[in-house]
């Protein structure tokens, strides 16, 4: 867990005893919160049904990188091709991120 204590303190998340919690902005501006179990691996369904796990120090990064899109997508790019850009069809003027 030295690594999530790491990112923890990196992204300035909070932490309870069971959580890392992640405030995103919505689209409204106001914050919400994402809490993620700390367990060393989470289980992420991807839109054709299928299960992976993942380790939480990714699902983390994926969440904090890329909060607009879905984990399943945002786990993708953390863990297959993390020196891309992507392009988003959330974002109002297709902005590239990476």
């Amino acid at each position: 867990m030295e690594e999530i204590d790491e990112l923890v303190k990196r992204y300035n998340l909070e932490e309870d005893i069971e959580h890392i919690i992640i405030r995103l902005p919505d689209k409204d501006g106001h914050a919400r919160r994402c809490f993620l179990l700390k367990r060393s691996f989470l289980r992420i369904q991807f839109p054709d049904g299928h299960f992976s796990d993942f380790p939480l120090a990714e699902i983390i990064e994926a969440t904090v990188k890329y909060p607009e899109l879905l984990l399943s997508e945002s786990i993708h790019f953390v863990h297959k091709a993390p020196e891309i850009g992507i392009i988003t069809e959330n974002s109002e003027n297709a902005n590239i991120e990476g």
